[in-house]
């Protein structure tokens, strides 16, 4: 026979209730915030700036905000990226042109870039509607991709209002009969 003590389950089930208790009673909680937990916060910034870069491929901001990247299909050095273009795009609004966004955002920070992209109202052609629609990760992703690049080029050309012509380069478009004459504000 054995001089080990019968096991007693009661005064294990009691020192497993302590236990538990004590640890939920914890009045530190652990250092987590549901940024943590968000796939946004978990990327490194190297994720970041890889799919802010996608992001950009793929929705066409170089198409306009990249000088000659439609022209040489899309082989254009980074250096080049998003720095503006002197193509113009001349309609009833008057002409505008493609904002040099390694500029614009030199002066941004993260916030403030959330806050202008999310509300962003412009004149055509740019498709501010979707970038309205992006969700803030995807946002985020493209600020940090394009603060990367760091700042370059020259201003685009400022925008001209109806009735004044434009030097080339620049694309007429001709609306509809019946369409607006005028859209969008800034």
């Amino acid at each position: 026979m054995s001089n080990r003590p019968a096991p007693r389950p009661l005064a294990h089930l009691a020192s497993l209730a302590l236990l538990l208790v004590a640890v939920g009673c914890d009045r530190d909680p652990p250092a987590t915030s549901t940024a943590a937990a968000s796939p946004a916060a978990q990327e490194t910034q190297a994720d970041l700036i890889a799919r802010g870069e996608y992001l950009v491929r793929v929705t066409g901001c170089n198409d306009c905000h990249t000088p000659g990247y439609a022209e040489q299909q899309g082989d254009v050095d980074h250096a080049l990226w998003l720095t503006g273009s002197p193509l113009g795009y001349r309609g009833p609004w008057g002409t505008t042109y493609a904002t040099n966004l390694r500029l614009r955002l030199a002066d941004m920070d993260e916030a403030q870039w959330l806050a202008f992209s999310g509300s962003l109202r412009t004149r055509p052609i740019m498709p501010d509607f979707a970038l309205r629609a992006m969700s803030e990760d995807d946002r985020r992703a493209m600020f940090h991709f394009i603060k990367s690049l760091g700042p370059g080029g020259e201003p685009a050309p400022a925008y001209l209002p109806p009735g004044q012509a434009p030097q080339p380069p620049y694309f007429e478009l001709v609306m509809p009969a019946g369409a607006p004459a005028t859209v969008g504000a800034p």
